[in-house]
């Protein structure tokens, strides 16, 4: 008797389509790459998804919807606001863990930003961070962390711009980690914010 195919769930696929592009660029992505990482056939996903791409925009729309969720676990995770900014340029350095890795990773961007049906989800994952990230930068003020009447939008979205930007000169440069790269980027930018008790500290 021929076993029964395991039954997975959407979450499963989507995480196991995340696996595939991490290792893998857009043009080398197929169903069937991700089937066998969801371990399940290609044909399940056809018949769920209907396609490669119908299933690569589920997935950019439950990223856009957990993007705010993200940056609140980070927050739940310090005591310090300050602390959620750094360990979410952390986070941003996970795309460059390699120069290859960086490389995929601005491939699928491409595809992002030139794709309305991708840009639209990739436009609401961007407001949901931004949003969030002003939320933060508001609690170190609150914290007295940062001084106080910190235009914490204009600083947001300063870091939004440091951290994306970051990730490109870090592939040019290459010299130390990313993470150490955007960290620095991170440090300069809020340097001249920090209350004067707290300057050059690393919380």
């Amino acid at each position: 008797m021929t076993p029964r195919p395991r039954k997975v769930s959407d979450e499963d696929v989507f995480a196991a389509a995340f696996r595939a592009m991490t290792r893998l660029g857009p043009a080398e992505l197929t169903l069937a790459e991700i089937a066998d990482e969801a371990g399940v056939t290609a044909g399940a996903l056809v018949q769920r998804f209907g396609s490669k791409r119908q299933l690569q925009l589920a997935l950019a729309e439950g990223a856009a919807e957990f993007a705010g969720d993200f940056i609140r676990g980070l927050r739940a995770k310090h005591k310090s606001p300050l602390a959620a900014i750094r360990d979410y340029a952390d986070c941003m350095a996970h795309l460059a863990e390699s120069p290859a890795a960086l490389a995929r990773n601005l491939a699928y961007l491409q595809t992002d930003i030139s794709d309305p049906d991708f840009r639209k989800h990739l436009l609401v994952q961007s407001k949901a961070t931004r949003s969030g990230m002003i939320e933060l930068l508001q609690d170190a003020v609150d914290a007295r962390e940062l001084r106080k009447g910190t235009d914490v939008a204009k600083l947001a979205r300063i870091i939004e711009t440091v951290l994306s930007g970051g990730l490109i000169t870090w592939g040019i440069y290459r010299e130390g980690s990313a993470e150490r790269w955007l960290r620095d980027h991170v440090e300069t930018v809020l340097a001249p914010h920090l209350m004067p008790k707290r300057r050059g500290s690393r919380q």
